[in-house]
């Protein structure tokens, strides 16, 4: 599409998208965009986001440090091009046009399974909107599997992001449970270590109400990696599909007054 530059957007998204080619001035290049940010990512599956810098990528590429610079202006202009190669396209409903309900279903532990799959991108934080072309796509997704449920397109949009964050949050809680591990406690211990120490605490009087959770044992065994994430989800389908159900019963009732 030739070279005119997308006013405020960073040169490496306009190449990510195919809205510019890679400058051609100076010494023949041996570098490109794609290998800078699929060898960031191998370093953040074997090593941690934190071991992020554009030197170690220059010298797992064996290169300078400079060199990159042609690519990418910043270690933080990098990162969302990392997620985007982490997520890749999204996944295929095997429907070709599912219920809503089913399409964000499967939208949301496609997701999670992406996160469980590169822990390190939960640890990026969320500087603004999606601009890469498959955080683009996912949203895409997400939004046409809404298509038919009669949300407005600002309800359809604030669906997708309360998934999304809802997906966040429990791949968060992952990783900590994964330190909770890798410390030496599994999932049981380290919920019997919680009561425990809420008991000391937190007495029955001041505390009536954490109180009767223990007693029912919550805190006694671990529920499974999926528990708390399917209780979650359902409550979360549940509330739209209570939202469209009303939406369309006030549709039907505005045309019966008309």
């Amino acid at each position: 599409m030739g070279n005119d530059s997308v006013i405020g957007l960073p040169a490496s998204i306009e190449v990510a998208w195919g809205l510019r080619e890679p400058s051609q001035k100076g010494p023949k290049r041996v570098l490109s965009l794609g290998r800078i940010v699929d060898t960031a990512v191998q370093i953040a599956e074997s090593e941690g986001i934190g071991s992020i810098s554009m030197s170690r990528i220059a010298k797992e590429l064996n290169s300078s440090t400079m060199s990159l610079y042609r690519y990418v202006s910043a270690k933080d202009e990098l990162l969302p091009l990392m997620v985007d190669a982490a997520f890749g396209p999204p996944v295929p409903h095997p429907n070709p046009k599912p219920h809503w309900r089913a399409g964000l279903e499967h939208w949301s532990r496609s997701y999670l399974a992406v996160l469980r799959r590169h822990s390190w991108v939960v640890r990026i934080p969320i500087s603004g909107p999606p601009s890469t072309p498959h955080q683009i796509a996912w949203a895409e997704q997400g939004l046409c599997f809404l298509q038919r449920s009669g949300l407005t397109e600002a309800q359809k949009m604030s669906t997708i992001l309360l998934l999304a964050g809802l997906v966040r949050n429990e791949a968060q809680l992952a990783e900590t449970y994964e330190a909770f591990s890798k410390a030496g406690a599994d999932g049981a211990e380290s919920m019997l270590d919680y009561r425990r120490l809420i008991e000391k605490l937190a007495d029955a009087d001041r505390f009536p109400a954490i109180n009767a959770v223990m007693e029912a044992g919550v805190f006694d065994n671990s529920d499974g990696e999926d528990a708390e994430f399917d209780f979650s989800l359902n409550c979360a389908l549940d509330g739209i599909e209570a939202l469209i159900r009303r939406q369309r019963r006030e549709v039907r009732q505005a045309k019966r007054s008309e």
